[in-house]
C-alpha cells in the first residue's frame, strides 16, 4: 500500500475536503490546499500544520483552468505530487418556493463539479510521481434526480470521468470513485427533505480516507442506499419515476 505523502486537495476549506486535509496531515506530509475561500482555508492550514504537515495554499476558483494549472505545475516542480483529491463541488436545485434551478444553475454545477476537477487531474495525468486519485462524486450521480438536474448530471459526469481514467491509468495510477450519500455539511444542511442512513462528517471522512489510502476502486456509502439508487435505473422507468417523485425535495440557496 502506497503511503500519500503529497496531495493536492481541492475545496479544502470546509465540509469532506477540510476533515480530509487534517485526517491526512502528519509529519512528513506535504498538503497542497486549494479553495475559493481564502479565510477559511488559511484556518484549515493552521489547523494540519499543527498536526505535522507542510502545508501550501491557494485561493483558486478550479474553473480557472490556466490559474490552477500553473499552480500544479508550481507545486509539483517542487514536492512531486502522488495523490489528487478532487472534491471541490457546489450544488443547486428547485428552490423552496419550487422555482426550478434554471439553466445558469445547471451549467455552474457542471462547471465547478466535472470540470473542475478535469482542470485539477488533466495537468498532473503524466506527473511521474502521481499514484493515487479519488473523485468525489455523489450518489446523485447514478440517478437523475427531478429537483436537482445539474448536480445529478455534473457528478454522474464525474462518475464516468473517474471510471474511465481508472482503466487508462492502471497499474501505475490508482483511481477511487466515492460516491457518498447525506453526510453532515452545509451543504447537506441546505437539503430541504429526507436525508435517509445520515452520516457525521468524520464518519464520512474516515471511510474516504480509507478508501484512498488502500487504492479501492470504488467507495459508495451509505451501503443500503448506495444499493438502492444503483438499482433504481434497472426498474422499468414508470416504477422509477414514480419512486423518485414519492421523494422530491428543495435545496436552500447558500
Amino acid at each position: 500500500m502506497m503511503v500519500p505523502r503529497s496531495l493536492v486537495i481541492s475545496g479544502a476549506s470546509r465540509g469532506l475536503g477540510a476533515a480530509l486535509a487534517l485526517r491526512f496531515a502528519a509529519p512528513g506530509v506535504t498538503l497542497r490546499l486549494v479553495a475559493r475561500g481564502a479565510r477559511a482555508l488559511t484556518a484549515v492550514a493552521g489547523c494540519c500544520r499543527a498536526r505535522g504537515a507542510a502545508v501550501d495554499c491557494a485561493t483558486i476558483d478550479v474553473r480557472d483552468a490556466a490559474a490552477l494549472g500553473a499552480q500544479l505545475a508550481a507545486w509539483d516542480a517542487a514536492v512531486p505530487i502522488d495523490t489528487i483529491v478532487a472534491n471541490a463541488g457546489i450544488s443547486r436545485g428547485r428552490t423552496p418556493e419550487g422555482g426550478r434551478e434554471g439553466h445558469d444553475a445547471a451549467a455552474e454545477q457542471v462547471a465547478v463539479n466535472l470540470l473542475g476537477a478535469m482542470n485539477l487531474i488533466e495537468p498532473l495525468l503524466d506527473a511521474p510521481g502521481l499514484r493515487r486519485v479519488a473523485v468525489i462524486g455523489s450518489l446523485a450521480g447514478f440517478v437523475g434526480l427531478p429537483d436537482t438536474p445539474g448536480y445529478s448530471a455534473s457528478k454522474a459526469g464525474l462518475i464516468a470521468y473517474g471510471e474511465a481514467l481508472r482503466v487508462a491509468l492502471a497499474p501505475r495510477v490508482a483511481v477511487t470513485v466515492v460516491a457518498p450519500g447525506f453526510f453532515e455539511s452545509a451543504m447537506s444542511a441546505r437539503f430541504l427533505g429526507a436525508k435517509p442512513g445520515m452520516l457525521s462528517l468524520e464518519a464520512a471522512a474516515v471511510r474516504v480516507e480509507r478508501a484512498i489510502r488502500s487504492g479501492d476502486p470504488r467507495c459508495a456509502f451509505p451501503p443500503g442506499l448506495a444499493l438502492g439508487v444503483r438499482l433504481l435505473p434497472l426498474l422499468p422507468a414508470r416504477l422509477s419515476d414514480w419512486i423518485l417523485r414519492r421523494e422530491r425535495f428543495r435545496i436552500a440557496p447558500e
